[in-house]
């Protein structure tokens, strides 16, 4: 018998230390989860040029939606559509309603245009990359300035020029260099200030090996390489900030009256919410297959970068959270057997009356009439059997004995 009661008792030891060790570790995996999810959502705040949305909604009770629309090498943009668009969409947002505040406006844009040229200044000169811009660009890149201000629709000239630092640093050797001035193809400009590219790993990864950058003016940008009286550089990226009041409403508006051809639109304020990261989950195998021309500017593949690792952590955080989810609900469903034994075993006297009366009650309003005294009496005596089978098995259980 002993050593029977000591194989039951070390049988026990084993099991405590079998099932402590589960929940360790499924707290462990819970952790984890957590971590993962933190990780996955904490990666869209990195991307200011994916906040747009949000800086211009401020303190406005009105719902903002930023979109991107990137066009095609075989579709050409230029001026034109987008003050057509403008016109269309004011017209728009008059019907649905929606009304600008007072010395502000309902929508803000940008647009941009990509290419090369061979800059010089003061101490060499390099072949650069270019960003030609229109409208409030800065407003949705909004990059930090080492020296000197933006360059802005508002420039009366159209001739200044903003570099980034290591543009700066080779033409110049150095970066406080306001009112200095650069020559693009024995044109000059006059260089507005100097701003310092975005420095998380997705920007960096996407922008590679562009080299020194610099912006100008879209009009400016136009000028230079086709000429005053043509149409202008294609545009190739086009940004805006515009309400949405209902869902889809934004995206519907641009969808039918931009002219984005065969290009592509994206929604970056709902590009980081559950669903779509989940669907990117879905898209393993596909997402990098590009069928159409179209060429992402750096941010926008910098944005897409932060999108597959916020993928890769919700993965990981569904992963880690199927085991101590399936432990919680094996031991709440244990729960839930006890309790439902214990309140079997142990009903209190007084639910006897509660249940009686509750029954009556049914009865007669089921009926509309007093209860017979026939079965008043009936449902009386299953009251008082009740009890009487309770009290037996109080007395039985205490060891007393009825005479």
């Amino acid at each position: 018998m002993k050593k029977i009661e000591l194989g039951r008792f070390a049988s026990r030891i084993k099991l405590k230390k079998i099932t402590l060790i589960i929940l360790i570790a499924n707290a462990a995996l819970a952790i984890l989860s957590a971590i993962c999810l933190a990780v996955c959502f904490s990666f869209p705040g990195r991307l200011q040029s994916q906040l747009a949305a949000e800086r211009w909604t401020g303190a406005s009770e009105l719902r903002f939606e930023q979109l991107s629309c990137f066009m095609s090498e075989s579709d050409s943009l230029n001026m034109d559509n987008i003050y057509e668009f403008r016109y269309k969409l004011g017209k728009k947002l008059t019907e649905a309603s929606l009304e600008a505040p007072e010395n502000g406006a309902l929508f803000n844009d940008a647009w941009s245009a990509f290419g090369k040229v061979k800059v010089f200044g003061d101490h060499g000169n390099a072949e650069c990359s270019v960003i030609a811009v229109g409208g409030d660009y800065f407003f949705f890149h909004p990059l930090k300035l080492l020296s000197g201000s933006y360059i802005s629709e508002d420039d009366l000239m159209g001739d200044r020029v903003l570099l980034d630092r290591e543009l700066a640093w080779r033409l110049f050797g150095g970066t406080d260099l306001q009112g200095m001035t650069v020559t693009i193809d024995n044109i000059p400009y006059v260089v507005a200030g100097v701003v310092e590219r975005e420095v998380d790993f997705a920007s960096k990864k996407a922008y590679g090996d562009g080299g020194a950058g610099m912006y100008m003016s879209y009009s400016a940008y136009s000028a230079l390489t086709a000429g005053e009286e043509s149409a202008g550089a294609p545009v190739d990226c086009y940004e805006i900030v515009m309400p949405q009041p209902v869902e889809d409403f934004a995206e519907g508006l641009l969808k039918e009256n931009f002219a984005i051809g065969s290009g592509e639109i994206i929604n970056n304020s709902g590009r980081f919410t559950f669903g779509e990261i989940f669907g990117i989950i879905k898209q393993f195998g596909t997402r990098s297959m590009h069928t159409t021309s179209v060429i992402y500017p750096y941010w926008e593949n910098a944005a897409r970068c932060l999108g597959d690792w916020c993928a890769l952590f919700m993965l990981l955080a569904i992963i880690f959270g199927v085991s101590p989810l399936a432990c919680a609900f094996v031991v709440l469903m244990i729960l839930l057997i006890r309790l439902k034994d214990y309140l079997a075993d142990n009903v209190p006297e007084w639910t006897v009356g509660a249940i009686d009366r509750a029954r009556k009650k049914r009865y007669s309003v089921s009926h509309k009439t007093a209860l017979p005294a026939g079965k008043q009496d009936e449902l009386k005596g299953d009251s008082e059997h009740v009890k009487g089978l309770l009290h037996e098995g109080t007395d039985s259980g205490s060891g007393s004995t009825h005479v």
